[in-house]
Order: structure tokens, then sequence, then C-alpha cells
């Protein structure tokens, strides 16, 4: 499992770490780390390359000193831009900057930075701010960040990108500004920030440098990255001897006046991930079959039963008393549900079908998109992306179910705590019904017998997958529609059972 280390544990492994350790040995590896990074990073010969590194006032500026002595013996032209009075730095990070000073590395006038800024550099190294940034980066640096932001060279950011919160992975201050990475080398551990909300946009391509720190001093960690080893061992392959009653029933319920395309598309990506039947319930007229995929069962959805069945309840259900009348009695069974969309608004709006829902013994998976989850939590769209994994944990405990919080970077959630972080997916997803076919999948996976959180952590993977898949192809992010995606998810879900794990040919 991949752990993702809040600022706190970072902070923990750190000082029990440096108690049996040389002072300063982890800046001297951060720093030699760093440099390996950065010379990957470099297309030109060492000797008519051109590195700028920005050095802070805190350790991640004593990092990047570090680094740019390691560049120096290397044979790079280093140019450093210090940003800190050498009287304020900490021993360790003052050591680092004798080193620099004593090499072949440049201290240029910051005051001159903003024409720096338009050489034709080969990396910009970020070492302004590490994990510790508690103000938004002001004037004269937020002017630097955004001229830094305008190089076309890579951007290489120590520990995390200067500006980006490590835990939530939200911009610092409601004006604030970041460093918008290629790369990242974040140390001792990995960050949720670097993988959720802007994370994804800001730290680029991340690597982890454990700094040779003793794995027993690692904290259990309290989330970590979405990855096919955290589900793959419930999927097996399908016995010869077997038929549609083996693999469930999903039934679907939604279709309110104008909106009966969403819970077409939820039952499509059922019956292509594995459900053995599926049946569509539409609370206004229900067609007579659906002419792309004719093996769904269209049906009044007062004329289902919904005790025989795992139930996807929400798309295109409206809010309407007849919708919020369906939802209640569907709470009321004892199968495995999933709900999304007008389902989660209807819960949002009344405390008794809140009391039902929280209730419930039967599985049941949640997927909100962040204005949902705002209903259901009572806050803002804001304050949800202020903190992703608060939001996604909060959601599972006040309701007892497995959480889904949708976007960049979808964080799924138990009511005990552990949250894990997807990192599949692009901008392909930001489109209508990507979340219908999202609930589609989770119930078939659920109707096959997968438990609940393996059921969430494939789902979502494999939605994420399949955008990245067509991307990968040439086919988006700008114009992927939801029923594209289904294809690409079937094909990755039957490679997930294959026997020969020699070679993942998913991770």
């Amino acid at each position: 499992m991949q752990a993702l280390y809040s600022v706190a544990e970072i902070r923990q492994i750190e000082h029990a770490a440096e108690a049996n350790l040389p002072a300063g040995t982890l800046m001297q590896r951060a720093g030699k780390a760093a440099a390996e990074a950065a010379l990957s990073l470099i297309t030109e010969q060492r000797a008519q390359s051109k590195v700028l590194v920005l050095a802070g006032p805190g350790n991640n500026g004593g990092d990047a000193l570090e680094l740019a002595y390691h560049l120096a013996q290397a044979g790079v032209a280093v140019n450093v831009a210090l940003f800190a009075d050498p009287a304020k730095q900490s021993p360790d990070a003052r050591q680092a900057l004798k080193r620099a000073q004593n090499s072949s590395a440049k201290f240029v006038d910051v005051a001159q930075l903003s024409a720096l800024t338009e050489t034709d550099w080969s990396l910009v190294v970020d070492g302004l701010f590490g994990i510790g940034l508690m103000r938004p980066i002001a004037q004269p640096l937020s002017g630097i960040v955004e001229s830094i932001n305008r190089c076309s060279c890579p951007i290489l950011a120590l520990d995390v990108p200067s500006g980006l919160d490590a835990d939530t992975g939200d911009i610092v201050g409601p004006d604030g500004v970041a460093i918008h990475a290629t790369d990242t080398i974040t140390f001792i551990g990995d960050k949720p920030g670097l993988h959720t909300c802007y994370g994804h946009d800001y730290a680029g391509m991340v690597h982890v440098a454990g700094l040779e720190i003793d794995s027993a001093l690692y904290p259990q960690p309290h989330a970590a990255l979405n990855r096919t080893e955290l589900f793959r061992h419930a999927f097996h392959p399908r016995p010869q001897n077997s038929h549609k009653g083996s693999f469930g029933n999903v039934t679907v319920i939604g279709g309110a006046k104008g909106m009966s395309g969403a819970p077409v598309l939820a039952g499509r990506a059922a019956a292509k991930c594995g459900a053995g039947r599926v049946f569509v319930g539409f609370l206004e007229a229900a067609p007579a079959y659906d002419s792309a995929q004719p093996e769904l069962m269209c049906r009044a959805a007062s004329q289902i039963d919904y005790a025989d069945a795992t139930l996807v309840v929400g798309p295109g259900l409206g809010t309407s008393r007849e919708a919020h009348d369906e939802l209640a009695h569907a709470l009321n069974t004892n199968t495995p549900m999933v709900l999304d969309a007008d389902a989660l608004n209807l819960i949002a709006a009344e405390s008794g079908l809140q009391q039902k829902l929280a209730a419930r013994k039967a599985p049941t998976l949640l997927t909100p998109h962040p204005l949902e989850a705002a209903r259901l939590l009572s806050l803002s769209a804001g304050l949800i992306q202020a903190d992703r994994l608060t939001a996604a944990r909060e959601i599972a405990r006040r309701f007892h179910v497995v959480a889904v919080l949708k976007g960049s970077g979808s964080v799924i959630a138990r009511p005990d705590g552990l949250a894990i972080v997807n990192p599949t997916g692009n901008a392909a997803l930001a489109s209508a019904g990507t979340g219908d076919v999202l609930a589609g999948v989770c119930g078939a996976l659920l109707a096959q017998g997968i438990p609940m959180w393996e059921s969430a952590l494939a789902a979502v993977w494999l939605h994420g997958h399949a955008a990245d898949t067509l991307v990968n192809q040439g086919v988006g992010p700008i114009g992927v529609t939801a029923s594209e995606l289904i294809p690409e998810i079937r094909a990755a879900l039957n490679r997930l059972p294959r026997q020969d794990r020699q070679q993942d040919e998913l991770n």
C-alpha cells in the first residue's frame, strides 16, 4: 500500500529519525535525492545546462541549497536565488548554505529575479516553502511565483509545490498562488495534497524519496493511494458452470421527466460490468426498451421489487414527492445500495431520510460530487474542496457508509477514518453522465458479491483508468462522453482476475 501521510505525521517521523542521526543528515540526503531528480530532468549536456534554484527561509530552502551544491559538483551551471536571512536560518540550513557558497554555484541578486525569469533555463527548482506554509505567498514572492509559472522549462518542486497545502491539495489562502511544477520530489513519505484537489495540476509527476528512514518509525497510515493491490484479490475468474443468476441483479431507480438518460447510462454500465440482469425503474413513463442496450429491462419504478436486487438510486431521480417516496421505500430494504445524485439531495434536505440511511445494515455506498457533499454536511462546496479527505471521512462516519467524494483525486472513505485517494482519471470525466456511469459500475460490482470497500475502490479506479486510456488513445480529454467510458471499463475489469500476475497490465 502506498501510504499518504499528513504533515503532522511527517513531522513525527522526521523528529524520530533525527534523534538517532548526526545533525544535518536528513537535509543532506534530501538535497542529494533532489539533485538526482533534477539531473534526470535536464535534457542538455550538463556543461551547457542552466538551472535556477529558489531557496526559501526554512528547511525547504536548506534542501534546495544542498541540491545546488550537488548540481554544482556535477558540473551544472547553478544560479541560486536566496530568499532568507542567513542569521535566521536553522543550523542545518546554514551549513547547507556554506556548502553551496563554497561550490561553483552562483548566487544572484533576488531584486533582479524578474529579469532572470526571462532566461532560457534548463530547469527551475522550487525550494521556497515546504509543508509548513501557513499563510498565502505575498508580494514580492507571489509575483516571482507567477513569473516562474510562465517558464517553459521543467519545474521541480521540493517536498511540495510552494503555496500548495500538503494535507488538502488546496492553494494556501483565498487569493494565494502556488508553483505549477512539472515534477515534485517529496521527502520521507507521500502526501495526500499532492494527489487531490489542485494536487494533480500543481505537483505534476510525484516522486517519493524516503531518505533511508527506518520503516519502524512510520505510524500506521490513515490514508493511501488507490492501487489495484487494494482490491484485486476480490476478483476471480468466472467458473464455466455459471448462469445469469450467479452474478446478481441491479435495479436502477431514476428517470424523472427530462432525465431518463441518466438511469439508462447507469444501467448500461451495470450490464457491461457484469451484473446478471439489470432493471431500470423510471418515475416517468418507462420506454419499451433501450434500443442501444435492449438487454436492459425498463419498468415503472413503482412496479419493481426493490428487495430482489442491488439498488442504484438517484440518477435522474429529481426531487419530487414521488422521488422522495421511492427513495424512502428503497432505504427500508435490506439490500446493497448505491446512492447518487438527487437521492443525496433528498437525503440532505430531510432528517428522516438521514436517519433511515444511518440505520441501514446492508452495504451502502454514497457517491457525491462536492456540491452534493456540501448539502449532506450543511457546508459550502468551497469548504468541502478545501479539505476533501476530512469531508469524505465525515460523510462516511455520520451515515455509516462508504463515501466516494468525486473530483480530481476522488476520495474513498469508510467510517473508521481510512481514506484512499484515487490517482486515475483526468478532465475527460468533467462531463454530464460520467457520475451515472460510476454509480452503475459500483452497483454491478456489489451485485456480483464484491465486498463494498473493494467495490468502491475498484469502481473508482476503473472509471478513472478508462478516461486515462481514452486520452492516451487520442480521444479526449475534450469531448469524451460518458457512454464512451463503458467499453474501456469493461476491458480493464476483465483483466483484473487473470491468474498470471507476472506482468501487471493495469498498473
